[in-house]
């Protein structure tokens, strides 16, 4: 069972150790990324290329693959950087954006998930619904399919891969194939900013970062990234001072703030 002391405890070790969290992410989301790893207090580098990835992946305390922008160069560094921390026992976090929307998509999805076995996969319900081979359909890189609808596929994509499995959505479940967390902190409006989704990977992989209960770590991250997004669209207009508010709310966040918003 989650523990609100529990979520504070990891929070304040992700501020006291910034773990060096190394991101193969997309194009469009780095900035965004590098910025909410910096406001929640983890050390964030963005190395995609084939001659360095091995080396900075080796250091790293946690690793995000992410393939929002996917080029097979970028798929190359991906497997060898996937290769790497597997051999030095450092979390793999796998964000598999769009599966499930075009073959190549899958095919690469399915290749890191094999090659570099990650410690936790967090995708939005079509592309969980997508790895786990079932009927599902997105919209671009977008969900056509309620997180609800996709516990049993996260379930048993979890047993199959060992991952711990997180479903992202109006409401956040994750799951190591028996257990199941459920997340109801965020809001609506978060959807709307490009890239909370691949934030809510890095933040994941942050907390991976510093508790190796991989269920536990991936639960509160997605509670810290839930609770931020709640109180910063609770004082925004639209989506544009969203994306501002959430980093000041994650850099302030504090004990105070987890206890009177959570939703447990």
């Amino acid at each position: 069972m989650i523990q609100i002391e529990h979520i504070i405890r990891d929070l304040h070790l992700v501020r006291d150790k910034s773990p060096l969290v190394h991101n193969i992410t997309n194009f469009v989301v780095m900035n965004n990324t590098a910025n909410a790893l910096l406001a929640v207090g983890a050390s964030p580098v963005m190395a995609h290329s084939c001659d360095e990835v091995a080396a900075m992946a080796a250091i790293a305390s946690s690793l995000v693959i992410n393939i929002g922008t996917l080029e097979s160069a970028w798929v190359e560094s991906m497997l060898i950087a996937g290769r790497t921390a597997l051999e030095k026992s450092i979390p793999v976090v796998f964000d598999p954006v769009g599966a499930g929307a075009t073959p190549y998509r899958s095919k690469v999805s399915r290749e890191i998930i094999e090659v570099c076995k990650p410690s936790i996969i967090r995708g939005n319900a079509s592309e969980i619904m997508a790895l786990d081979n079932r009927d599902a359909h997105t919209k671009g890189v977008d969900s056509v399919h309620s997180s609800d609808a996709a516990l049993e596929a996260a379930r048993t994509l979890s047993r199959q891969t060992g991952a711990v499995v997180v479903i992202s959505g109006e409401r956040d479940y994750i799951t190591d194939g028996n257990r199941v967390e459920i997340v109801d902190n965020g809001n609506p409006m978060m959807g709307r900013v490009t890239g909370l989704g691949c934030t809510a990977t890095a933040i994941v992989a942050t907390f991976a970062a510093i508790n190796s209960n991989y269920l536990e770590a991936a639960t509160h991250g997605m509670y810290i990234m839930g609770i931020t997004g709640e109180i910063a669209a609770s004082m925004s207009k639209g989506n544009g001072s969203l994306q501002m508010n959430f980093l000041d709310v994650l850099f302030n966040l504090g004990e105070d703030e987890i206890k009177m918003n959570i939703k447990l």
